[in-house]
């Protein structure tokens, strides 16, 4: 999970600081959430899924489809 949303961030190419910014917390805080120092509050990972336009199932890992069945 933590690598997917770290590869989600440089594929839009976005730094932390700038996520950190979207999700209202510090980039140490968010750097934390991409190396496994945290565990990601349900909230964030909605936050994160809306940002990158993918699936929480994704982010999870529970898929390796990006695209959200609407």
């Amino acid at each position: 999970m933590y690598e997917r949303i770290r590869n989600l961030r440089e594929d839009h190419d976005l730094n932390q600081s700038e996520v950190a910014k979207m999700l209202h917390c510090s980039q140490r805080t968010y750097s934390y959430y991409e190396t496994g120092g945290h565990d990601i509050p349900t909230a964030v990972l909605i936050m994160l899924a809306d940002l990158y336009d993918v699936s929480i199932d994704y982010l999870l890992g529970r898929t390796n489809e990006k695209e959200i069945n609407r």
